[in-house]
């Protein structure tokens, strides 16, 4: 009996021990999820704790597109593999960064080439944290100017956890982002720290999943480019500036640079001005012969794509004769072999809804494609076709189509791309923009305008793979 009372006791003593330990660890853990940790080494996170966190983002994209996606299942020191082999063939040094919205917490997670870092976030509960998403968008997504709170507030959450401590002191310049529901909205590049714009800073792509991703690594190619585009539509706003756009994309590697050199070797480009490409005839089943003839390296459709409430099927780019929904995608043969960029370039998201979030973000996903650039909401179409004109002009000069976007939304930033007296003003040439625009009034004759809001180029952004 004494025995059996001592035994107890010591149990006792046991489970109080445990109690308090885990208690202590329980207030500083919380004290960790608001403040970045100051060591100079990435804390240890379990070795299983992206796996379930990746195959929940998997399931949640199966279940929106009604069919099974897997693809890989890289734990974090496999992962960790693939970012140093991508930052010795790219020249850049990448950093994943998860940011998944609970009820009760922001549950974010960083994995660098020297390990992963785990921050969980109570002073942010969803409740908190959607409002000020929305805040957010209306201050970027439209062209009056902002005092930026709300992008900042979320810059506080999100990217300070880690930025000096781990993206600053490895010299981190390129994050795959990864967001949950509540965030997959988010126009990232406009992210603000109160002196400049994570677009400043950092090459961007937000990813479905890592593991959703392909990773294989090849330059960018612009040789075999296929553009096609609607500029007029029965039930849509009208899209004047698609053939100005699709004929600077043509131009862009052909045009004599300042120094006397040249962009790029001549592409074999295969539309516009061909007037079979352009309106009337720019149908799935032209596109669908066209992808069958040859293959291509990037396919530009400039035309209205929705991406609404609801199912895939209510999400859609607009072809001439038909919305093609987003559910019928991978039915088109742009991933035989696969397509590596597809660009939309008149995009509209319905933010603040996860179904619509889930679709564009599962973009390239669905299409099969390995990556796409597509914008959450709907640009000037002058502005877009600014942006447009340029993008094409860095995919020679950078190693990453996460790069080449940057560059061109810098440039728009910093008023290297601009509208001045009839002409459009790029980083490297200037372009008379045609008489029609001005005598329909698409931009005034003497007209002088930035371009340098968020709203003309944080909309845009590299979904899928950043290479």
């Amino acid at each position: 009996m004494r025995l059996s009372l001592w035994r107890r006791f010591l149990l006792f003593c046991l489970s109080a021990l445990c109690v308090w330990a885990i208690g202590a660890w329980q207030d500083e853990f919380a004290a960790n999820a608001s403040a970045p940790s100051q060591s100079a080494q990435p804390q240890a996170a379990p070795a299983t704790s992206i796996l379930p966190m990746e195959a929940g983002l998997e399931a949640e994209f199966e279940s929106y597109f009604g069919r099974d996606l897997a693809s890989a299942d890289r734990d974090v020191a496999e992962i960790t593999e693939v970012l140093g082999q991508i930052a010795g063939e790219t020249d850049t040094t990448p950093a994943v960064l998860w940011a998944i919205p609970r009820r009760d917490h922001l549950h974010l997670v960083m994995l660098t080439q020297q390990g992963e870092v785990v921050r969980d976030r109570y002073d942010v509960p969803e409740a908190e944290l959607r409002p000020t998403v929305r805040r957010f968008f209306f201050e970027v997504a439209r062209p009056r100017r902002s005092d930026l709170a709300a992008a900042q507030q979320l810059h506080r959450w999100i990217v300070e956890p880690f930025e000096a401590e781990y993206f600053q002191a490895e010299g981190i310049d390129s994050l795959l982002i990864c967001l949950g529901n509540g965030l997959r909205g988010l126009p990232i590049a406009a992210l603000y720290d109160g002196d400049s714009f994570l677009i400043e800073r950092y090459n961007l792509t937000r990813i479905p999943a890592f593991n959703l991703i392909d990773t294989d690594y090849k330059p960018i190619e612009a040789t075999r480019l296929l553009t096609m585009g609607a500029s007029e539509f029965d039930d849509l706003a009208p899209l004047p500036a698609v053939p100005f756009e699709l004929d600077n994309i043509r131009s862009a590697a052909s045009e004599v640079a300042p120094d006397g050199g040249y962009y790029a070797p001549p592409r074999q480009i295969d539309t516009t001005p061909d007037p079979t490409l352009l309106n009337t005839d720019f149908t799935v089943d032209r596109l669908r012969t066209k992808l069958a003839a040859r293959d291509f390296d990037i396919i530009h459709l400039a035309t209205h794509a929705l991406f609404n409430p609801g199912e895939p099927d209510d999400s859609f780019i607009r072809f001439w004769e038909t919305a093609f929904p987003l559910s019928r995608m991978n039915e088109l043969p742009w991933n035989k072999p696969a397509l590596d960029l597809l660009v939309l370039s008149a995009c509209q998201t319905a933010t603040g809804d996860d179904g619509a979030e889930l679709g564009f973000a599962g973009l390239a996903l669905q299409s099969g494609v390995k990556t796409a650039i597509a914008s959450l909401w709907s640009v000037s179409d002058l502005g877009t076709a600014a942006l447009m004109s340029e993008l094409y002009r860095h995919f020679d000069d950078t190693t990453t189509k996460a790069e080449a976007l940057r560059q061109t939304q810098l440039a728009l930033l910093n008023g290297d791309v601009r509208i001045e007296v009839g002409e459009l003003i790029l980083s490297e040439t200037r372009i008379p923009i045609p008489a029609e625009f001005i005598e329909n009034g698409l931009v005034p004759a003497n007209a002088n305008i930035r371009l340098d809001r968020p709203f003309f180029w944080a909309g845009f952004t590299t979904i899928g793979s950043p290479w």
